[in-house]
C-alpha cells in the first residue's frame, strides 16, 4: 500500500471493534478505557494498522511493518499484563485497571518496556535455538500465549487462545 494513501474506518468498524474488544476484555478480567473518545482514537488507529501491514499494531509503537517482527507489540501486546499490573493502563492506555475504569486514577505515562530492535532480534535468534535443541522427553511440547501466558500441552498451538483471544502465531514453544 503507498504511503501516501488515505485509509478510512467506519464508524461501524470502530463500533464493532469496541463491542468485540469489550466482550473480550470482560471475559479476561480487563477493562477498556472509559474516555470513549480516547478509545474510539486508538481503536481507529489499530483498524487503520490492519488494513495498512494486515494486523493491529499498536498504534502507539512504530512498526516494522513486518508481522513476525511486530508479533510483540499486536494488539493486545506481550507488555499489556505487566504494564496494566504495574502503572495502571498497557503502554497506550487502551486497556486500563478496574480504579482506572471506575475513575478512581487517571492513566499515567509509562516507560516502554520493549526491548530495542537488536535485543529482540537476538532473543528470538536465541530462543529458536533452545526450542530445537530442547530434549525435555515431554510426549507433547508446551505452548505458551505471549500476551496471557496461558500454558496448553499439545502438538501445535491453538488457533485462538481461550483466555486473551489472541492468535495462534502470539504462542511461544515454551517447553
Amino acid at each position: 500500500m503507498d504511503e501516501n494513501t488515505e485509509i478510512n474506518v467506519s464508524s461501524q468498524e470502530i463500533k464493532k471493534l469496541f463491542d468485540k474488544l469489550t466482550k473480550n476484555a470482560k471475559t479476561s478480567g480487563y477493562y477498556l478505557n472509559p474516555d470513549k473518545e480516547f478509545t474510539n482514537a486508538l481503536l481507529e488507529a489499530l483498524l487503520i494498522n490492519e488494513k495498512r501491514y494486515g494486523y493491529q499494531g499498536c498504534p502507539c509503537r512504530l512498526s516494522a511493518e513486518n508481522r513476525l517482527e511486530d508479533l510483540d507489540i499486536i494488539c493486545p501486546c506481550d507488555y499489556r499484563d505487566a504494564d496494566v499490573d504495574e502503572f495502571g493502563s498497557c503502554y497506550c492506555a487502551l486497556y486500563v485497571s478496574s480504579d482506572i475504569a471506575e475513575g478512581k486514577k487517571e492513566p499515567q505515562p509509562i516507560p516502554e518496556r520493549r526491548p530495542i530492535r537488536k535485543e529482540r532480534m537476538q532473543f528470538k535468534s536465541n530462543a529458536a535455538f533452545q526450542h530445537k535443541t530442547d530434549t525435555s522427553g515431554l510426549s507433547k511440547p508446551v505452548w505458551r500465549c505471549r500476551v496471557c501466558g496461558y500454558l496448553c500441552a499439545r502438538d501445535a498451538p491453538p488457533t485462538v487462545c481461550p483466555i486473551c483471544k489472541a492468535g495462534k502465531d502470539r504462542f511461544e514453544r515454551f517447553m
